[in-house]
């Protein structure tokens, strides 16, 4: 009976360390997923701002200097037909 126990508590110590490693590799891919969304936050955050300082230095570009519209040009295709 006591080689029964025995055998009962290694198997429950052996699920238990499975379960501590599963855990900490759970915990671990948690950190490093969080750790690249917040990288990800950053960056876009930083791209965003170099955007719209860009868009900001368009349109002072644009106020500056602004630039001739284009002149539209009417075709005259009634003046061409042949009258019968």
């Amino acid at each position: 009976m006591a080689e029964g126990n025995q055998t009962i508590m290694e198997k429950a110590e052996a699920r238990f360390v499975d379960k501590q490693k599963k855990t900490a590799e759970r915990n671990k891919a948690t950190a490093e997923y969080m750790s690249e969304a917040r990288a990800r936050e950053i960056k876009t955050a930083r791209l965003r701002e170099l955007r719209l300082a860009k868009e900001e230095a368009d349109r002072v570009a644009e106020a500056l200097n602004p630039t001739p519209k284009k002149k539209r040009v009417v075709k005259k295709a009634a003046a061409t037909e042949v009258k019968t």
